[in-house]
């Protein structure tokens, strides 16, 4: 790279740093829409005949790719106000092929996906996303889907770019996931849509299940039942899917990184509203639960097919605990932010079956690693396990994380340095709105002053 490239690179990092906050975090506060219901609004609504509205979409880079990649492929998606959308779709097969290249951005979860949708169409079209997104492999989902009879081309090791030619008339799929994974299990069911028959997923181990549920929502007939074999979803091929109202509750692995931060803070007592609490994206907060945190649901309720609540924080001391590696399924987003719970908890915390990890927006536990070193945590990886030494509420600080263009790694770090001795500081937060707009004004408003500054 030359000195002028290098210096344009560095004009366009967003450093932030975080420190102890002005006063314990307070009031009461609502996340963006969870991202994984968002993408598959938009997509289900570009699948539905008639017109789907939308009601707290997430509004973070990720989605608006989303988006935009539907609008290409002929769906007409407008906004109606913040956090208001309308679409209207083409109906199961009736996608048209794109005119120019659909570019994911950093969303792995739309770019794989998407995969799925476009395999069960016979269109061509081409796929390509950021320099993160670009190094991440696609395997896990092309393998499958070629199964259709779906072509796929791709750059050494499955990689993006990627060329599809979707299949003129799609097979059902029978298949076994190898790896829990709710991205494969759901662009392996967007194909079956397309498909004449049965197609048959099975998991080994549940994973979210947005899709199974959105599915239903707009009319499809899917079956889950779980066998001696594992998790059975059968998805009859060729609905025709009615376009149906949706109402997206916050994300919960948004909300983890409030939360976690007013378990920490002392004398924090802080309310998340309308948090989505799928029994299948809770690990998180039932490992946290187990180390001793004060998290309190109120208002329970069930809204379009997904439950619903506020929660309750408030701050006291955690002991370290033993994850199980069946749990990551349920919490695969929230092991970083996990990290800086158990870098505060008494006691040793170990976190087991991380693989998945590591094909994440970076090599995420190397990365969430390295974050606690570079702030005096005792940390070491074993295999695919992550096992922090706990400083009971004595974190170190001080450090400078490398982010690697991973959203949710910057979040935890900005998230440990309020806890933290002497502030932490992250080399670039840009990559936040992604998935998170407006994370750091939330937390200073929380914290009743700037807590999170510019670095």
């Amino acid at each position: 790279m030359s000195n002028a490239q290098n210096m344009s690179s560095l004009a366009n990092l967003k450093p932030l740093r975080s420190g102890t906050p002005p006063a314990p975090l307070s009031g009461r506060l609502t996340v963006p829409g969870d991202k994984s219901i968002s993408h598959r609004a938009l997509m289900f609504g570009a699948l539905a005949v008639g017109t789907t509205e939308i009601t707290g979409l997430l509004e973070g880079e990720d989605v608006l790719r989303t988006a935009a990649a539907m609008r290409q492929l002929g769906a007409t998606v407008e906004q109606l106000a913040p956090g208001r959308w309308r679409v209207a779709g083409r109906g199961v097969g009736g996608l048209t092929e794109p005119a120019d290249v659909l570019d994911m951005g950093n969303s792995g979860t739309a770019a794989r996906l998407l995969c799925g949708l476009l395999a069960g169409h016979p269109i061509f079209s081409v796929m390509t996303g950021d320099a993160s997104l670009r190094s991440r492999p696609m395997k896990r989902v092309t393998v499958p889907l070629a199964l259709t009879g779906a072509q796929f081309q791709t750059r050494e090791g499955g990689r993006l770019p990627l060329a599809v030619q979707g299949a003129a008339e799609p097979l059902p799929l029978d298949y076994v996931v190898p790896v829990p994974s709710a991205q494969v299990k759901s662009a392996c069911l967007l194909a079956g849509l397309c498909a004449r028959g049965t197609t048959r997923i099975v998991e080994r181990e549940p994973t979210r299940d947005h899709t199974e549920n959105m599915l239903r929502h707009f009319g499809a007939t899917v079956r889950v039942a779980d066998t001696a074999e594992g998790r059975v979803i059968e998805l009859e091929g060729q609905p025709e899917l009615v376009a149906a109202p949706i109402l997206v509750p916050g994300d919960p692995s948004s909300a983890a990184f409030l939360l976690v931060a007013a378990l920490l803070v002392p004398g924090s007592a802080l309310v998340v509203e309308n948090v989505g609490l799928n029994p299948l994206r809770t690990g998180l907060f039932a490992t946290l639960r187990e180390m001793g945190a004060r998290l309190t649901v109120q208002n329970a309720r069930v809204e379009g097919g997904e439950p619903v609540g506020d929660i309750l924080a408030e701050y006291g001391p955690l002991h370290g605990v033993d994850v199980p590696p069946e749990r990551a399924p349920s919490m695969i987003d929230e092991y970083p932010i996990l990290a800086v719970a158990a870098a505060a908890a008494q006691g040793e915390t170990r976190m087991r079956g991380l693989a998945e990890l590591r094909v994440k927006e970076s090599d995420r536990l190397a990365a969430t690693h390295d974050l606690l070193a570079a702030n005096g945590i005792q940390a070491r990886v074993e295999g695919d396990d992550l096992i922090v030494q706990g400083t009971a509420g004595a974190i170190p600080g001080g450090g400078l994380v490398a982010t690697h263009m991973d959203h949710r790694l910057a979040m935890s770090a900005l998230v440990m340095g309020l806890a933290s001795r002497a502030p932490v500081a992250v080399d670039d937060a840009g990559f936040i709105d992604t998935s998170f707009p407006g994370f750091a004004g939330l937390v200073n408003q929380a914290a009743g002053g700037a807590a999170i500054t510019a670095a």
